[in-house]
């Protein structure tokens, strides 16, 4: 049966905060089905009813083990996940909160909060750890013939036309060659960054500093990915892709990708 799904990728920079602004309106003109959220700063205890439940969705919730206030990531979803997985049994992924799995029969999805590499060579290399961790748990389902959707934050600018100041990025974590390698790496391994292969040429970004007026100046990156299996798009189940420069709450805006699933793969 033919399905078509709205699936909404953002970083709301605070949950609690996002609440207490337009997050709720904004859920509603967003429309998803599947809307995946980053960094919460939310732990287990604070999530409240008003939080967890919003106008017929389920949530699910994956927060930091180690710090308050920090990370964390969820999901809402008007569609019933066959199995959630939070807790991977792998450092990396598990005790900063920043993954969470759903099989939804049809594809799994992967929301993920990829670490900011900024503060330190220490916290660079835990980014790039982190990286190989969650790509040796995608890549095992992969292999196994799942098809797969990994929206979030993913902390990097894939190439120059993703962000507005390349060249005096170049020694920045965000857009270090080792960091754009990555995103190489798992373009070369049959992902697809669908709203880059839809609009090739097309200069939309995701992120913006709170510093120096950059979001009314358009000083931005394009950070947040929805990237799928080569599969997903060989089979034409990628209808569109975009950006929502127009959803403000967040120095991020919403990306999304819409699904036309027409057969099984």
């Amino acid at each position: 049966m033919k399905k078509k799904l709205r699936l909404i990728s953002w970083n709301v920079n605070g949950i609690r905060a996002s609440i207490k602004k337009d997050f709720v309106s904004s859920i509603l003109k967003l429309d998803a089905d599947i809307l995946a959220i980053q960094e919460t700063k939310i732990q287990p205890d604070q999530i409240t009813e008003e939080i967890r439940n919003i106008y017929g969705y389920s949530s699910w919730w994956s927060c930091s083990r180690i710090k308050k206030g920090y990370s964390g990531v969820a999901v809402y979803s008007r569609i019933e996940p066959l199995s959630v997985t939070t807790d991977f049994g792998i450092g990396y992924l598990d005790e900063e909160g920043r993954v969470i799995e759903m099989d939804f029969g049809d594809f799994v999805f992967f929301n993920v909060y990829f670490p900011n590499g900024q503060m330190s060579d220490e916290r660079l290399q835990y980014k790039l750890d982190f990286y190989e961790s969650l790509f040796c748990r995608v890549n095992e389902l992969k292999r196994s013939g799942k098809s797969i959707v990994i929206a979030g934050d993913y902390n990097t600018a894939h190439n120059e036309i993703d962000l507005k100041h390349p060249k005096a990025n170049e020694k920045n974590s965000g857009f270090l060659r080792v960091e754009r390698d990555w995103l190489d790496r798992i373009v070369g391994d049959g992902y697809v960054d669908t709203f880059r292969t839809l609009y090739p040429e097309t200069v939309k970004y995701s992120w913006w500093t709170y510093r120096a007026n950059a979001r009314k100046n358009n000083v931005g990156w394009r950070i947040d990915y929805f990237f799928v299996t080569d599969d997903i798009f060989n089979h034409d189940w990628v209808a569109d892709a975009f950006i929502n420069n127009d959803i403000y709450g967040s120095d991020h805006c919403p990306v999304g990708l819409v699904l036309d699933i027409k057969k099984s793969v």
